[in-house]
């Protein structure tokens, strides 16, 4: 069983190759594939792709590189999307001062927009966050009530991970924690609660080791459960039910 909660398959990066991919990913009997958008045209095609395969479902939302083009209207547009039974959660959404795509006000107003639509639509959030982790909790902290989901991709350190979990989010982890040079991950992935924890491989990036250096496949998510299982020291059948039940707590519009 092969569950991955983060994984764009509506990347250009897979456009010639798309159909090789996914026949590779249903050979490996993934369960659950949640594809988030980035943008509205990538929210669309994502929905697209779940209505084409069963295992995967879409979250729609605008990433904060692309908060700079997310007008009123494309958030309305993105409500509308919600209507949809396989869009699972609003995202990806979140902050990212690293590379600072758009200007950081405009990126703040259009994740606390994207929160009151998960408010509005009961869904939970796909949460991005580079090199703003202050202001990312900050934010939800301040919006936390009714407000559920995920840091995805989590490269913070486990006193703010503590305070994550502390207003009731999870902590996914990525190909990050295969590296030799991932000094805080371990830490985390040994303290995550075995109720708070989630994989996955944020597809085509991030590529875990033994392929790091290549284009991610979501079928290598199965790298990060046993790094994680080896440094938990637990069973990798046991943890992987851990992760199903902790998908489908969060992401509770999944019906398996």
């Amino acid at each position: 069983m092969l569950i991955d909660t983060h994984a764009h398959m509506n990347d250009d990066r897979y456009k010639d190759n798309l159909d090789e991919i996914i026949n590779l990913i249903k050979k490996e009997k993934m369960t659950i594939l949640i594809n988030p958008g980035v943008d509205l045209e990538t929210s669309i095609s994502s929905i697209e792709l779940a209505e084409k395969y069963d295992f995967i479902y879409a979250a729609v939302g605008y990433h904060p590189h692309e908060a700079k083009d997310a007008t009123e209207e494309k958030i309305e547009k993105l409500d509308t999307l919600t209507d949809n039974k396989k869009v699972v959660a609003i995202g990806e959404i979140g902050l990212d001062y690293y590379y600072e795509y758009s200007p950081k006000n405009i990126q703040k107003k259009v994740f606390e927009a994207q929160i009151d639509l998960a408010k509005k639509r009961d869904l939970p959030i796909i949460v991005h966050s580079r090199d703003a982790h202050q202001d990312t909790y900050n934010i939800l902290k301040n919006n936390s009530n009714n407000l559920r989901g995920v840091l995805h991709s989590y490269s913070g350190s486990w006193e703010l991970a503590k305070r994550y979990l502390d207003i009731g989010f999870y902590i996914s982890l990525s190909g990050p924690i295969t590296f030799k040079n991932a000094h805080k991950l371990p830490e985390i992935a040994v303290k995550v609660p075995k109720d708070r924890i989630l994989i996955e491989t944020d597809s085509p990036y991030l590529t875990p080791v033994p392929y790091r250096g290549k284009t991610n496949n979501p079928i290598y998510v199965k790298y990060i459960a046993q790094e994680i299982c080896k440094l938990r020291e637990v069973d990798i059948k046991i943890f992987m039910n851990d992760i199903k039940k902790n998908t489908l707590e969060l992401f509770d519009k999944i019906v398996l």
